[in-house]
């Protein structure tokens, strides 16, 4: 198995598509992932990067509440030691009018990158695979010669 994923949607949020999707993206290009579902606390995703030694702590909201949702999160990854690269992606801010203002508060609560809801799940695996340094196994292939 590759590079464990820990992936949720963080608080009170109970939209399951996204995350579903994002599931077999990375698990198709070879990331073990552990998918903690709807309605995950900072509490759960901290236990479960804890329990998997994960690589990468992926929190997914549509909502609108993530701001509220995840402060404290990277004080708690902090406090147990865990170095996982932090994504965070969805609709983030009620009224998101700027994302470029959504996206460096997320930066600055600690988020290692920061994606909106229209982003193409083939972009998160590429960015995991870029800071993860997860390289999808490639099939062997053997040659057999043929003596004439």
């Amino acid at each position: 198995m590759g590079q464990t994923v820990i992936l949720g949607v963080i608080g009170s949020d109970a939209h399951v598509v996204g995350i579903t999707i994002l599931e077999q993206a990375l698990s198709a290009a070879g990331f073990d992932v552990k998918n903690l579902g709807v309605q995950t606390s900072k509490d759960e995703f901290v236990s479960a990067a804890q329990k998997h030694d994960t690589g990468a702590v992926l929190v997914s909201s549509l909502y609108g509440h993530a701001r509220q949702d995840c402060q404290g999160l990277h004080k708690q990854l902090a406090d147990t030691e865990c170095d996982a690269v932090t994504y965070i992606g969805g609709n983030l801010s009620v009224g998101q009018d700027d994302w470029d203002d959504t996206r460096e508060h997320f930066r600055e609560l600690g988020f290692n990158r920061v994606f909106d809801a229209e982003t193409d799940p083939s972009a998160v695996v590429s960015a995991l695979e870029r800071d993860l340094d997860h390289r999808t196994a490639e099939p062997e292939t053997q040659r057999v010669r043929m003596n004439s």
